[in-house]
């Protein structure tokens, strides 16, 4: 389990939760919440990464505050000032690339709420190659995003089928744009899938198999950021 640190943001600072791999010459990634928060959900998610070789920074979006009450959650999300947000998510790529342990590219990976920062990251720093979007559900009309900035990035859509599947307008726009910059796009769809089937917080919407599933093709993705051996 890792450390709870703050990072430099804008003339400011963030809160969040750093899981290291033991070792250095790690890929860093950057771990982006749902609308509840920062939860325990969301720091095992870290620890995850960094089992499995990463250094894994959580930032905490929304300074402190986190909840398990759907409406509470959506006071929060839509209270998130999008500037700020966007100066947390930058502020941890550089924190990540001044990390000692870290080498190679750093990846966003984030759900729900955090999958559509996730895949507006590489948009925002130069440092972040490759964005993982689980569910994403901001429109992005509230994010106006810079697509060009995928020129030579990757991201990859993990999509629910309650959600309307790669077919939903908002992420087929996503896809399309991401393409159009010369970024690479691959969308998955998970049958039967409901919105945060990877939560396993969440009895009524987690799906093992699609969890498992899901957590394999994001690990596949995020290696790919790890320096080259010559």
């Amino acid at each position: 389990m890792g450390p709870k640190i703050s990072y430099p943001s804008n003339g400011d600072s963030t809160g969040a939760y750093l899981a290291l791999p033991g070792g250095a010459g790690a890929p860093g990634v950057i771990v982006l919440h749902e609308w509840w928060g920062l939860t325990p959900h969301i720091t095992a998610i870290a620890d995850r990464f960094a089992d499995a070789g990463f250094v894994a920074l959580a930032p905490d979006l929304y300074r402190g505050e986190s909840t398990g009450d759907r409406e509470a959650a959506a006071r929060l999300v839509a209270g998130m000032p999008i500037d700020r947000a966007a100066a947390d998510i930058v502020g941890a790529a550089d924190f990540l690339a001044a990390h000692p342990d870290v080498a190679g590219e750093i990846g966003a990976v984030g759900f729900s709420t955090g999958g559509s920062l996730a895949l507006w990251a590489p948009t925002l720093s130069d440092r972040v190659t490759a964005g993982v979007g689980f569910y994403p559900s901001i429109p992005w009309s509230r994010l106006s995003p810079d697509w060009s900035g995928y020129a030579g990035k990757h991201a990859v859509i993990h999509c629910s089928e309650e959600d309307g599947t790669s077919a939903a307008t908002e992420v087929a726009a996503a896809a399309d744009a991401i393409r159009a910059a010369g970024g690479t796009a691959k969308l998955y769809d998970y049958p039967g899938s409901r919105h945060s089937f990877f939560n396993d917080d969440r009895p009524e919407s987690y799906d093992r198999v699609d969890a498992v599933t899901s957590w394999a093709r994001t690990i596949e993705t995020v290696r790919r950021l790890a320096p080259t051996v010559v």
